[in-house]
């Protein structure tokens, strides 16, 4: 294990000032490269101590403006358009890079390092990001992967592709089947008109008008 002193807070490590435990590998990749943390002797463990104020009012000011553009991103929804087969899957996938364009199409600068995705987006739907804006500030947001605009709506309403396809052949079917009972009840009509017409006349009705004619004969 390796030992540091934390310059800044780090999720599920320490705070400011810190000194923690830590693998090689961890300290050597990310720690100290990213300038999150030093080496914990005793020349830096006092380099810090006199730096810290210092440190502190840059973090206080770096965490303000971590608020700011929370404030405006958190809870926001972004498009991306991308090309998928009808079961959702794409051809291709959404990645943090993706993800910061979007972003950056409404004005937006967030490095894609500060995008946390576990692993590539494969599917057509909603997917939610988290962005770490700050060691103490953390933004979400929603990224509706579709296939077009139109699409992109369905999903926000809670649909999937999937749904709405189904709906629509099913529309489609309801509408077809109404369609063949307006023919067969227009074809009824036009059978019971004829029949009517072929009826030969009452016998009562043609009595009387026998009874008529020859009334008029005398």
């Amino acid at each position: 294990m390796v030992q540091l002193v934390l310059l800044e807070r780090v999720s599920k490590l320490g705070s400011m000032g810190d000194i923690v435990n830590v693998k090689p590998g961890y300290a050597r990749n990310y720690l100290l490269p990213q300038k999150k943390a030093l080496r914990a002797s005793e020349d830096n463990i006092k380099k810090f101590e006199a730096d810290r104020k210092e440190l502190e009012a840059k973090n206080l000011e770096t965490k303000k403006e971590a608020e700011k553009i929370k404030a405006k991103i958190d809870g926001s929804s972004y498009i991306i358009i991308r090309s998928a087969s009808d079961s959702g899957s794409l051809y291709g996938s959404v990645t943090n890079k993706d993800a910061e364009t979007a972003m950056k199409s409404d004005g937006l600068l967030v490095d894609k390092k500060q995008i946390v995705l576990s692993k590539p987006i494969k599917e057509l739907g909603l997917h939610d990001l988290t962005i770490n804006l700050h060691p103490e500030v953390i933004a979400k947001i929603e990224i509706n992967v579709a296939r077009s605009n139109e699409e992109a709506e369905i999903q926000k309403s809670g649909k999937t592709i999937q749904d709405a396809k189904m709906e629509a052949e099913a529309e489609a079917e309801f509408d077809i089947a109404e369609l063949f009972d307006d023919v067969g009840s227009a074809a009824r009509i036009d059978n019971d008109l004829d029949q009517s017409e072929d009826d030969p006349v009452d016998e009562k009705e043609d009595g009387s008008e026998k009874s008529s004619l020859q009334s008029g004969k005398k």
